[in-house]
């Protein structure tokens, strides 16, 4: 072997180590980094943090702080974040928090559903602890892949915690046997321990929880933990609630009542009354009247109501519909007409078909105006952002290709009385108002648009006193609602698209 030979094999040799060694390193840096991010030894519930943040506003939006005058902004603002803060003490409760489900948990609990009585001891259903899973030692198997086998194992003693913030736990005291230790019994931390897993889960069934204060819609939120293992689930506490339901009766004029607010138009009231009577001739017909003169409408099932001159159209229609004793009202302008589209049978149809709609639209000459609403609440300090999309709309309503879901609809709709009466229109917009009410029930209020359901609009009559108050000039009205959204709503900005 010659010399160069020898140097060569040498060299290879060399480099064949170096390559072994750093394959090793690697190996072991990998191993390290994996060993490096594997999970605490817990899996126990943190809270997640939601850091809130600032809406963005559409373009072209109106800055509602821009509307306020400079020398009073800080004492309005300050009046808004105080009324914020308790309507979120109003509003939020334990359900608005965020909780993450444990993974590989031998703990059963509730997730939904429970609903106790305040003060009333209720069992919380399904709490239950299975025989944890214990692994054995690793066996090779497929090569590089590891893999552990896991089997149901005794253990001597378990032990599980249940806590509770705004009620107390008990168990069925019959159950605590010998074998059984109990601590906590009518407190608001209860902890079960036994040597036999059949008694302990055996006591977790007789467990209840009743709630410490008197409240209508509130909740608590339970922590559940075994070793290190843990979950909570929410208890849902509410004062139950008596059904509201109304008697449809045999005909539309036991099902309907129709709603208008008038002022200073007679002459298209009257028009409007005698193209009702043509149609439906029995029908109860409330009328909200805030003229300056008013004058006496009378006729049978027509009930007037006279109001302070020139209250506003939000304020006679809350006046008109609480006087509504039928299980839906129709509002009218007192300019429409009734005509052989308006047929108010079909919207009922649609309503009872889906009891869960409280407004349905029709159209005006054929046309719907509905409109969607995107909010996005932002973050305390600015308010939140909304649009108002004309035209805007989600999806029709199964089984009527004319009827879509959206946030708002044109001045002739159907609603559910009831809802509508929780809902109310806000008597401080007299004149420049109607997307607001459904700003408003914006979360709460199901609202449709249907298309084969129509009114029609009489011709319009010059009248300077109704232009007056209708249509008042300096922009007063529409400041002052803007200045009422910053505060009311809590909002940054707004555009009406």
């Amino acid at each position: 072997m010659t010399g160069s030979t020898i140097i060569k094999l040498l060299f290879s040799t060399l480099i064949f180590l170096l390559f072994m060694a750093y394959l090793l390193f690697m190996t072991s840096f990998q191993a390290s980094q994996k060993m490096e991010i594997v999970p605490a030894k817990t899996n126990r519930l943190a809270p997640v943090p939601v850091s809130p943040r600032p809406c963005t506003c559409q373009p072209g939006s109106v800055q509602l702080k821009d509307r306020i005058p400079e020398d009073q902004f800080d004492k309005v603002y300050q009046r808004r974040k105080e009324e914020f803060e308790k309507w979120k003490k109003r509003t939020s409760s334990e359900l608005s928090k965020l909780l993450l489900a444990p993974p590989n948990s031998p703990l059963q609990y509730p997730i939904q559903g429970f609903t106790v009585p305040p003060l009333r001891r209720c069992p919380i259903p399904g709490t239950h602890l299975t025989a944890p899973q214990v692994s054995t030692s690793p066996d090779q198997v497929h090569g590089d892949s590891l893999s552990l086998k896991l089997s149901t194992g005794e253990q001597s003693s378990y032990k599980v915690i249940l806590n509770v913030r705004k009620g107390l736990l008990s168990a069925d005291a019959s159950l605590f046997t010998g074998e059984v230790i109990l601590k906590g019994d009518g407190k608001a931390e209860l902890t079960v321990e036994s040597s036999s897993l059949k008694l302990l889960n055996a006591v977790l069934a007789s467990v209840s929880y009743q709630s410490s204060f008197y409240h209508v819609h509130t909740a608590d939120l339970a922590s559940f933990s075994f070793e290190n293992h843990g979950a909570q689930f929410p208890i849902i506490i509410r004062q139950p609630q008596l059904p509201v339901i109304f008697d449809m009766g045999a005909d539309i004029s036991s099902q309907v009542s129709i709603t208008i607010k008038t002022f200073l138009r007679y002459d298209n009231l009257k028009e409007l009354l005698s193209s009702i009577r043509r149609f439906y001739p029995n029908i109860t017909v409330i009328i909200a009247d805030d003229s300056i003169e008013p004058e006496k409408i009378t006729g049978e099932n027509i009930h007037q109501y006279i109001m302070p001159p020139a209250q506003g159209w939000f304020a006679g229609r809350n006046l008109a519909v609480s006087q509504v004793t039928t299980k839906y009202f129709l509002w009218a302008d007192d300019d429409f007409i009734f005509s052989q589209s308006t047929k108010i049978e079909k919207m009922v149809e649609v309503m009872e078909a889906v009891p869960e709609l409280d407004v349905v639209g029709g159209s005006v000459q054929g046309n719907t105006f509905h409109f969607s609403l995107e909010y996005d609440k932002g973050d305390e300090t600015e308010g939140g952002c909304l649009y108002r999309k004309s035209h805007g709309r989600f999806h029709a309503i199964p089984g009527y290709p004319q009827c879509y879901l959206t946030s708002g609809v044109v001045n002739f709709f159907l609603a559910r009385t009831d809802c509508i009466q929780k809902s109310r229109f806000d008597p401080l917009l007299k004149r420049v108002a109607h997307s607001e009410f459904f700003m408003d029930g914006l979360g709460s209020l199901m609202v449709a648009s249907c298309s084969h359901v129509s009114i029609g609009h009489q011709p319009k009559k010059n009248s300077n006193q109704y232009n007056k108050f209708r249509k008042p000039t300096g922009g007063s009205e529409q400041a002052f609602k803007y200045q009422l959204h910053f505060f009311k709503n809590n909002l940054k900005c707004i555009k009406f698209g």
